[in-house]
């Protein structure tokens, strides 16, 4: 029957969806972690990047702001009151603080105006010394109120973070979809399955199964085999000889016995009705006894 090897296969791809699922949801909340993490030590890095450049100016009592997350890797250091910032400290103090918290050295500074957010000194930062941008060496930006931008330039849009999600969707929708379901009772139909009436039962040879009210009951190939000899031949004694030859005749090397033995098997499974009798003739055969009830 296909229904086992079914059942096998459904519980592999729910187990495997359900894995995956898992698999999923763990990537994201630890892909969360690293990004708060990394949220947090940035604004630890810019707090230090402020406070060393107030203190460049002579200012240990003014308050750096809250620093600002305002885009994908970018964020702002804001001060509560002016400053003059000197570029090439600037550049030194960011490096050293970032260097510090093991941030990324791919990185984007802008100095905005608070007034107008014009851009009153930028450099660029990167692998390859040769690619830096860093222009305006030994000028001094003019005292002015001034918030710091960093875009960090090396991480990507998070379509990882994406991918995952939509992964995790498809594998919860998968482990609904190929759930384990128990076997469904059948309900029969006379009219939509073919049985052959047989006292208080109803035999299915197709499916190998004996039916009585509820109740089900299996069949082996050979007991169908000769249950349907019989029933073809209601109250008629049927050989011994001829009942060998029809069921195992070129199916392999018949033992004595065997006819017995499936014989006993039938007479058990047909013993709740008492209407039939599954009956030995001595040194003849059998006969099936079916007697009539009135309904």
């Amino acid at each position: 029957m296909l229904f086992a090897p079914l059942m096998n296969q459904r519980k592999i791809y729910f187990y495997g969806s359900v894995l995956i699922a898992i698999s999923s949801a763990l990537l994201l909340v630890t892909s969360q972690n690293n990004k708060e993490a990394f949220t947090a030590l940035t604004k630890i890095a810019l707090r230090d990047v402020g406070n060393k450049l107030l203190l460049a100016n002579g200012d240990s009592t003014s308050l750096i702001l809250p620093v600002k997350k305002i885009e994908q890797s970018k964020y702002q250091l804001s001060f509560e009151k002016e400053l003059i910032i000197h570029p090439d400290s600037l550049v030194s103090i960011v490096e050293k603080s970032f260097k510090k918290a093991n941030l990324s050295p791919l990185y984007q500074i802008e100095v905005k105006q608070c007034q107008d957010s014009e851009v009153s000194y930028s450099y660029k930062k990167s692998n390859a010394l040769i690619q830096d941008i860093i222009p305006c060496s030994g000028r001094i930006i003019p005292k002015k109120c001034y918030s710091i931008e960093v875009q960090f330039l090396n991480v990507k849009t998070n379509t990882t973070q994406y991918y995952w999600i939509g992964l995790l969707i498809v594998s919860l929708i998968s482990s609904f979809v190929f759930f384990p379901k128990k076997r469904e009772t059948k309900q029969l139909d006379s009219t939509n399955e073919r049985f052959i009436p047989l006292g208080k039962f109803q035999f299915y040879p197709e499916e190998s199964k004996l039916l009585l009210a509820s109740n089900e009951i299996g069949l082996s190939k050979k007991e169908v085999e000769l249950l349907s000899l019989f029933i073809e031949n209601p109250n008629k004694i049927i050989k011994r000889e001829e009942l060998s030859k029809k069921v195992w005749e070129d199916h392999g090397v018949f033992v004595g016995r065997s006819l017995d033995t499936y014989i006993s098997k039938l007479r058990k499974k047909l013993s709740e009705d008492e209407s039939i009798k599954l009956t030995n003739v001595h040194g003849i055969g059998y006969v099936l006894e079916v007697k009539e009830t009135n309904s």
